[in-house]
């Protein structure tokens, strides 16, 4: 199975056991999340999950960008049924990953904003570069995070710390991640890849049976507590496409100039 977005390789560990690592790859679009990028993440992920011999996977992006988001062009067009099972069908990509027995690590190499931020939570871990950035930007579009991010950031790092990135749409560095609990290790730019693969060979080393039964362990408050939450977030993702200002935020990004919000 080849893919024309992701860059999907195999790795031994130093005791012989097998990770992953997917490479978000295109860079020329800073990694944005399209419809062929989604659909090749759920092949490489069920790939992954077919595979027994395989112990952790790391997760990053080409370029500067670890996934700058998704691809707003394709908002263009939608309603808001259609923005409904947008957010669905991320969700359920998300959740996929978030669910996969072997143990996740988001290595973000550089921005990670809307799309791109909640993918990075769908993973068990995220380590960054200092020099990344990070954020849930869709409010300056009129438009709320779909994919997960109102439920995931709060539990990565607390009810204030996820209102607040989420109602203001700011953007923050990777020291600010790290003070909120959102990182749990800040590396140099250079050394980021390096240390995603040490924490990959370390899992290798432990009880994969153990592993997988802890994880599970810790998922489980989650996801009684997450549900309806998530159901909520996917039924308000559609009930902003029916705005005037849903579609000045789309149409201002796209034209790269400043939105006019009305409240309307």
């Amino acid at each position: 199975m080849s893919f024309e977005t992701l860059r999907f390789e195999e790795h031994k560990a130093p005791n012989g056991q097998k990770y992953i690592s997917i490479t978000m790859n295109r860079p020329q679009a800073m990694n944005a999340l399209n419809g062929q990028v989604l659909k090749e993440l759920d092949q490489a992920l069920s790939k992954i999950s077919e595979d027994s011999k395989v112990r952790a996977l790391i997760l990053t992006g080409e370029g500067k960008a670890f996934v700058a988001g998704a691809d707003i062009s394709e908002f263009k067009d939608l309603d808001a049924g259609k923005a409904q099972e947008m957010s669905e069908r991320g969700q359920r990509l998300f959740q996929k990953l978030e669910d996969m027995e072997i143990p996740t690590l988001a290595a973000v190499n550089g921005f990670a904003l809307g799309g791109g931020l909640e993918l990075a939570l769908s993973c068990d871990m995220l380590i960054a570069s200092s020099k990344a950035k990070w954020g849930l930007p869709e409010v300056t579009l009129g438009l709320l995070p779909g994919y997960g991010g109102t439920q995931r950031l709060s539990l990565k790092t607390n009810f204030g710390v996820a209102k607040r990135a989420t109602l203001t749409g700011e953007m923050f560095s990777a020291e600010q991640g790290e003070k909120w609990g959102l990182f749990t290790q800040i590396c140099e730019p250079e050394q980021l890849l390096e240390e995603a693969h040490k924490i990959a060979g370390n899992i290798c080393e432990r009880a994969p049976i153990a592993v997988r039964m802890a994880k599970a362990c810790i998922n489980v408050g989650f996801e009684d507590f997450s549900k309806k939450g998530f159901q909520l977030e996917a039924r308000a993702f559609s009930e902003v496409f029916k705005t005037a200002d849903q579609k000045e935020g789309v149409d201002a990004f796209l034209s790269k100039r400043k939105p006019e919000f009305k409240g309307e």
